[in-house]
């Protein structure tokens, strides 16, 4: 009776947790359905030449965006800035407020945002004003990440991984092969090792994204940027998994002393897996394309992972030094059960990952996400081959006779995993190979075609991207002469390939500010397709344009 009564103010406790956990999920904003934020178009298109200078510069990303503070700058052509006030932010699309009276040369504009998945987007392009001059340099364009903020930030992934993985360990031989004359003293402190491990990662965590996000050093961190961290979902995941670290850390201690319960072993698994979800939720599975899947997925993983290697620490740490032949006969059959199961749902989980995340079979060998991803999947090919050895010993009985082989072994799936979880901590900062792929020469944003329309009544800026044959993106800006954004009542674009006889096609706009709109089409062939476009700004004032775009 006194053992129950100890155990109520942990049951409160990890109910609080799961409370708490389960009210961050619930009102956390829902992210977008993307991943590494590209620059979809702009206005001034890049490398125009204007007649006049703009009143403001608007960037259109590919998704949804989050701004770092003093990273969004506009430089003219003496190199002095032009853009006047903050940027306004609106989903995907950035406003930037510059000087109308600018001078004639060419303009740089660099900007630093922050993605769904929680990383940082940098870039610039050039316009011109009159006529081209030598364009402006920024000595802060924020493109680049510290060299020591880069390193640290997946090692302090790894060491998460690694704290993660003893944790998990201790509590699932603990709970199911754990030995009763044994003592658990070794266990307790793996135990309190790994929670102490994924405490300290998620905590520098949150220290390393403000210089991570902003460009700075290790140092460069200020209560009001970690403030902006915090508030993020990014932030709010990690304080998520503190509050759960609490709640377990409460829970670990009658498991450690052999007083726990089922109701305290269910709470475990059910807080675990509440920890599981909150790196997904901070990373690219919540910025995939199909995020509620990606998130499921990656937490699997994870999960099967942290199983596997965690059983695999327990025993080369405790059991095999420690149980007799008869223990080990009971145990090794169980383990390896566990193990099977788990290395199952590693590869499931794992192929389910790659197939969203790599998009197509060329990025998987033309991206660096590719590459890491092909290297995991060979080390993960020799460390079954090591583990196939292992279960063989298993079915073997040698477990018993010839500890020392199978700890051997157990030691060579230890060493080939450790090096498997550094690459995994590479992959995770690293842009999907979707993405990237996207991103590069002769994909996305890179061929789109871009060109500026002139009518008595405005000028219209027009990018097709990738201006290829299938989907293609259009984006529309509207300006008076003299540059300033000119709130359009109705728009109206056909696209015809009058070479090969295909008629007009209506394509369909959804405008996403007063002057700017955006539409989807898919083009079916090769050629000069003629785009007609028609801007209605009054009840009687209208104007049509043509384009003539090249589709490769």
């Amino acid at each position: 009776m006194t053992v129950a009564k100890n155990r109520w103010p942990a049951r409160v406790a990890a109910t609080f947790g799961l409370l708490v956990m389960a009210l961050a999920l619930l009102v956390a904003p829902g992210t977008p359905a993307s991943a590494h934020a590209v620059l979809a178009s702009s206005s001034p298109v890049p490398d125009t030449v204007l007649s006049s200078a703009p009143a403001e510069v608007v960037l259109t990303f590919s998704e949804p965006v989050r701004q770092v503070p003093g990273k969004i700058r506009v430089l003219g052509p003496d190199g002095s800035r032009v853009d006047r006030g903050e940027p306004t932010f609106d989903g995907a699309l950035v406003r930037i407020p510059v000087d109308p009276g600018g001078a004639r040369g060419t303009y740089l504009v660099s900007y630093r945002v922050i993605s769904a998945d929680s990383h940082p987007v940098a870039g610039g392009y050039t316009y011109s004003v009159g006529a081209p001059s030598t364009p402006p340099a920024d000595s802060d364009t924020g493109s680049a990440v510290d060299s020591v903020v880069a390193v640290a930030v997946p090692v302090a992934k790894y060491v998460g991984y690694v704290g993660l993985v003893l944790l998990a360990g201790v509590v699932l031989v603990l709970s199911l092969l754990w030995p009763q004359r044994l003592s658990r003293h070794r266990a307790a402190r793996l135990a309190w090792t790994g929670l102490g491990l994924v405490a300290f990662a998620t905590l520098a965590g949150l220290w390393l994204q403000v210089p991570y996000t902003n460009g700075g050093g290790l140092f460069s961190v200020d209560g009001s940027a970690l403030t902006d961290v915090l508030g993020s979902p990014f932030g709010a995941a990690h304080l998520v998994r503190l509050g759960i670290l609490v709640a377990i850390g409460i829970l670990l201690r009658p498991l450690l002393a052999g007083r726990s319960g089922p109701v305290d072993q269910w709470l475990l698994v059910i807080l675990g897996l509440g920890a599981l979800a909150t790196w997904p939720i901070a990373g690219h599975p919540a910025a995939s394309p199909v995020p509620a899947v990606s998130v499921v997925v990656d937490a699997v993983h994870l999960g099967s992972m942290a199983i596997w290697l965690g059983g695999l620490t327990m025993l080369v740490a405790v059991l095999l030094r420690q149980a007799d032949e008869r223990e080990l006969t009971a145990i090794m059959p169980v383990w390896s059960r566990w193990a099977t199961a788990a290395v199952s749902a590693l590869v499931l989980a794992g192929t389910v990952q790659a197939l969203i995340e790599v998009g197509t079979p060329a990025a998987l060998v033309s991206t660096r996400y590719g590459w890491l991803l092909l290297a995991k999947v060979g080390l993960f090919a020799l460390v079954i081959a090591v583990a196939a050895y292992s279960r063989q010993l298993v079915r073997r009985r040698a477990a018993a006779d010839e500890p020392g082989r199978i700890r051997r072994a157990v030691w060579a799936e230890l060493g080939i995993t450790a090096v498997i979880l550094a690459v995994a901590a590479a992959l995770v900062q690293t842009t999907p190979a979707r993405t990237a792929d996207a991103d590069a020469p002769g994909g996305g944003t890179i061929g789109y075609y871009a060109t500026t329309l002139t009518s008595n009544l405005y000028s219209l800026e027009l990018v097709v991207d990738p201006a290829e044959v299938g989907s293609n993106t259009l984006h529309l800006d509207v300006f008076t002469p003299d540059r300033k954004p000119l709130p359009v009542v109705e728009w109206r674009v056909t696209a015809a390939l009058p070479a090969q006889g295909i008629e007009p096609i209506e394509v369909p706009l959804l405008p996403l500010t007063d002057n700017h709109a955006t539409g989807e089409i898919k083009l079916p062939a090769r050629g000069d397709w003629q785009l007609r476009i028609t801007v209605r700004t009054s009840e009687i004032d209208q104007a049509t344009v043509i384009a003539t775009v090249p589709i490769k």
